[in-house]
């Protein structure tokens, strides 16, 4: 389409770099090729900014630096942006380290690689990620339950078929909404946008040192391949095109952890419950050291443990572009993408539990105390010393299916259609499930301790006496559970675009939409809680293999400490579960289940149109300005699977029962819609000295847990009745009004400095409200007529054991009513079932509720400096700040913004002849990561802050051949994640380095 011109006074870009300036409609004296460049730094998907500019090739690092330089100069609003070095060469083998090398993007880390993205504090759940300008689903899946994102995962697409990324921070018009903190748009090669033969073929052996510090039954390979091709070429003069890119990657590699993984139990100082630490003056509290005083907040270990990772990867991607030019005005465009990617994960562990009984402790100072050392006073030694093992694998799929025709009906009108059909779906790709645990223990475990004192925790068992290692004639097989966590979406979304050009300076942009997201998330879980043991088992000892534990934890100062227990047993998994399948009876007991017992439904409709007027005032400084509005309208219809009930059971004296009837969906239904206004203005204060103002309304969905359509009752009520909760389908999406200034001076061809302020105003945030609810129309026994007939015979209304016994006594045999028998204390036990005509049971039921506003503000810094030499330098530093933080002396469920932090990033570079050298450094500040740890408590997850360090090198040989080697992670960096407190570890997780040899062919 015909691209508008706004900027007069531009230069020619340098030759040596393989740029060209965009045509403008003013040279156009012939008509022009309408399709869109992907490689070109352009501003939307289909390049509606003016600025944009045709790459045929971008070679080598400062060419690279040098495009993505003007993505961002010659931007709507502020864009930055990051191109291949050349075909088939993206600078980072995952696209989400890529996309921390901008300012303000922040990534999460999996598996030694980055996965989401979080922009300028705004969550990965609220950043829209697009593939060739089309809305992309996300799918993913959770460890223990259903999963309730839509975040994007970047570690599924390889980057060899990239050609750029283009992060959009401030709103525009033209783009999909969804993104808050970023629209982020992936663009892949287009054959008729460089035309002729382009081929190579790459391979790389990999290897992964985190892989060496593994057991050997679990280790995989020392070297992995990957292997990438492209082929691209045009015929018939240039008016049909055809590309194929194809990548594998294997890799093997291991990651071990250290944790507390079930959280901390947090207590004020004056409480005296189950799991507190004993109060003064009371029996074993001279055990304890600097004691919390009755004012500070205070935390206990649930659990800890060591283990040993193996992960075995493998991703596949591929994609087939076929491009048609009938006429030089006209482009039609059918793409196919693909990704898998499948992960298999086997786990060895030694982990301990804590009851709460007598301790010894000692503490930090207050307000916010932790435990120094704490350790469980157990005589005789015959708790449970877990070992435990973990196999399951997973498959992530993705695939898009697309057309576009792109028709320059007249020099000064361009329309645009784009259709596609994509879905995204992840599950279990094992019998096991997704994630399936197999415990064992040996019960000889005596006194255990703690010591939290250092980054790395160590571990202390005393065994009983006379034993002095840990015995395989001991270990029983325990409980275990086996999950199988589901999710697809489906995204179907026609787009038609157009631009029309009047005057020379002068724009009308245009587009309507239609997108239909489908999504299903469910989960199941096939679980035996006999964590006690199953009694005597005949498991052969030599099942049980004996290993160390320091030699895996090297690179923790603090792991060879002779105080730690080096002690456990490591086991086949898939041996042990058959045996433990014959032993049980039963080999389903030992498998996933199928059939989900949750599964949630959602479709969301929106109709979308945008309109957006561009122009240029020729003042003294030329001043650009567009101004825009979209509108959105969306319908939400979900369903859920949900229990049904037939009555209520009073068991005992103040628990009932709900009696389950079996399962249904049920439907509830919502709506909204939306204006979001977009300004940006640009003045040119010099040719090389911008000033921008942006201002722009953009929304976020809600999470599909919060939607969802089901209500769920909690199945043990009180006399004072039940509880339950419920999604809302009718939850407004949050809504952001997004402030930005930047001051950008270009004073060299490939170099430049930046500032800018950012301020993003948020409303609509979900918090929690409660409603009363008797809908389900189920009679209690509390209240009802053999209720009233005990307090007419003298029972008290609160004395609910008088009015059981009376009942059970005195109506046995009446409808609803079995008396089994008398307790210790000589009271009735049996069950009293709601009758009709008794009281309607009320349950309190929670629902998401916009009830939360929140803002945040911060700044991005931003430097590129080359040198003739043939050096240069990037770097960047964002400052993110916000009011709604964490209040670690809150015990309370609280709001505060997730995943908000500083970071900055540093890229040095040498290139000369056939030599590259480029070393890159990303930091991120420690930042909250969620608001509940794995006790399910209110609680802080706080990630630690973390650099990274990573290196490359390549060596042109001649125009065909090329060679690289990478470094990833080359310090081998540590992880660490806490609670309230420094020393409430969570996780410390060791890695290592990555290296990787390959070479590149080219044809010619």
């Amino acid at each position: 389409m015909k691209q508008l011109q706004t900027t007069p006074r531009r230069t020619l870009l340098a030759t040596a770099l393989l740029l060209v300036m965009s045509q403008t409609v003013a040279a156009q004296t012939a008509p022009q090729d309408a399709s869109t460049d992907p490689d070109a730094p352009a501003q939307s998907a289909r390049q509606d900014d003016a600025n944009d500019l045709d790459v045929i090739e971008v070679r080598g690092i400062r060419g690279s630096l040098q495009s993505a330089m003007n993505v961002k100069r010659n931007g709507q609003g502020v864009v930055d942006g990051i191109s291949a070095e050349e075909i088939g060469k993206f600078p980072d083998t995952n696209l989400a380290e890529s996309l921390q090398r901008i300012s303000g993007v922040s990534i999460d880390r999996s598996i030694g690689e980055g996965s989401r993205v979080t922009v300028r504090g705004v969550g990965p759940d609220f950043n829209m990620v697009l593939l060739n300008g089309r809305q992309m689903p996300a799918s993913s899946i959770a460890e223990t339950g259903a999963s309730n994102s839509r975040a994007f995962d970047f570690a599924n697409l390889a980057s060899e078929a990239i050609s750029g990324i283009e992060v959009f921070k401030t709103s525009r018009a033209a783009t999909p909404a969804g993104g808050i903190g970023a629209t982020i748009n992936i663009k892949t090669a287009r054959p008729l946008a460089n035309p002729g033969l382009h081929a190579n073929v790459g391979i790389k052996a990999v290897n992964d040192t985190s892989n060496d510090h593994l057991p050997s039954h679990i280790q995989g390979d020392d070297v992995t391949p990957e292997v990438s091709g492209i082929f691209s070429n045009t015929f018939a003069d240039g008016k049909f095109g055809v590309a194929l890119t194809a990548s594998y990657q294997e890799r093997d590699l291991g990651y071990n952890q250290a944790s507390v993984a079930n959280g901390w139990r947090p207590f004020r100082g004056d409480e005296n419950n189950w799991g507190t630490i004993p109060q003064p003056g009371t029996p074993g509290s001279e055990n304890i050291t600097n004691r919390p005083g009755p004012n500070d907040i205070y935390s206990v270990p649930q659990n800890f443990g060591y283990s040993v990772n193996a992960v075995q990867r493998q991703r596949t991607n591929g994609q087939l572009t076929l491009q048609w030019a009938p006429t030089d005005r006209i482009t039609t465009t059918l793409d196919y993408t693909y990704s898998e990617n499948r992960i298999q994960q086997q786990r060895n562990e030694l982990s301990v539990w804590f009851n709460f009984g007598p301790s010894v402790s000692s503490w930090t100072n207050g307000p916010v105390a932790a435990p120094l050392v704490y350790s469980e006073i157990i005589v005789p030694a015959t708790s449970d010393l877990a070992m435990g093992a973990a196999k399951y694998a997973t498959k992530n799929e993705n695939r898009s299916l697309g057309f576009n025709v792109d028709w320059a009906v007249t020099d000064t009108l361009g329309l645009e259609f784009d259709y596609h059909n994509s879905s995204a779906e992840s599950g279990a790709d094992s019998p096991y499930g997704s994630n399936s645990v197999l415990g064992a223990a040996g019960f000889f475990r005596g006194t255990t301790t703690v010591d939290f004192s250092r980054p790395f925790p160590v571990l202390s068992v005393t065994l009983p006496a006379g034993m002095t290692s840990i015995d395989p004639s001991r270990m029983e097989v325990t409980g275990s559970s086996f999950r199988n966590s589901y999710m697809r979406s489906d995204v179907e979304q026609g787009q038609l675009r157009g631009d029309w050009q009047f005057g020379e300076a002068s724009q009308l942009d245009f587009g309507v939409s239609l997108t239909e997201v489908d999504n299903r998330t469910a989960f199941s879980n096939v679980q035996r809680d006999t964590w006690g043991g199953t009694g005597p088992q005949n498991y052969p000892d030599d099942l049980w293999i004996p290993d160390s534990l320091r030699q895996y934890f090297g690179d923790f100062s603090g792991s060879r400490n002779p105080a730690m227990f080096n002690q456990f047993f490591t086991f086949d998994f898939e041996t042990m579960r058959r045996l433990a399948g014959i032993a049980a009876g039963d080999d389903a007991l030992y498998r996933r289940s199928d059939v989900f017992t949750t599964d949630r439904r959602v479709s969301e409709k929106s109709q979308s149109a945008y309109v957006q007027y561009s122009t240029t005032f020729d003042w003294a400084m030329p001043l650009q300005v567009a101004a825009g509005v979209r509108y959105e309208r969306t319908e939400v219809e979900s369903q859920a699977l949900v229990p049904t009930y037939s009555g209520i059971v009073w068991g005992s004296a103040n628990e009932l029962n709900l009696v389950r009837a079996g399962s249904g969906f049920s439907t509830l239904k919502g709506d909204y819609r939306y204006f979001l206004p977009n300004l940006d203005l640009r003045l040119d204060l010099r040719d090389d000295l911008l000033l921008r103002a942006s201002y722009g309304q953009s929304i976020g969905r809600p999470g599909w847990g919060d939607i969802q359509g089901g209500r769920t009752f909690n199945e043990l009520l009180r006399v004072d009745g039940g509880s339950g909760a419920q999604g809302n389908p009718g939850l407004e999406p949050l809504l952001s009004d997004n402030f930005d200034v930047s001051l950008e001076w270009y004073y060299g061809e490939s170099s430049y400095l930046s500032i800018g302020y950012f301020r993003k105003n948020i409303d609509n945030y979900v918090g929690v409200t409660t409603f009363n609810d008797t809908s389900a129309g189920l009679n209690t026994p509390v209240g009802g007529a053999y209720w009233n007939q005990a307090l007419a015979n003298g029972c008290a209304t609160a004395d609910v054991v008088c009015i059981r016994n009376y009942i059970l006594n005195n109506l046995n045999g009446s409808p609803g009513v079995v008396r089994t028998g008398f307790d210790s204390n000589g009271n009735a036990t049996g069950t009293i079932t709601g009758q009709p005509g008794d009281p309607i049971a009320n349950f309190r039921v929670t629902t998401p509720a916009n009830q939360r506003s929140a803002s945040l503000d911060g700044w991005e810094l931003n430097a590129q400096h080359i040198f003739a030499n043939g050096f240069g330098l990037s770097a960047n530093y964002t400052i993110v700040d916000s009011g709604l933080t964490y209040d670690n002396y809150n015990l309370g469920e609280q709001f505060a913004l997730e995943g908000l932090s500083d970071s900055a990033n540093l890229v040095a570079f040498y290139e000369r002849g056939p030599l590259q050298l480029r070393g890159a450094y990303n930091w991120r500040d420690k930042f909250l990561a969620g608001r509940f740890d794995g006790t399910g408590l209110p609680n802080p997850v706080y990630v630690e802050a973390y650099g990274q360090l990573d290196f490359s090198a390549g060596y042109r040989f001649n125009d065909q051949l090329s060679m690289s080697f990478e470094v990833i992670n080359a310090m081998g960096k540590t992880q660490r994640v806490h609670g309230r407190h420094y020393n409430q570890l969570l996780y410390a997780t060791q890695t290592g380095p990555r290296f990787m040899m390959g070479l590149r062919y080219t044809f010619r």
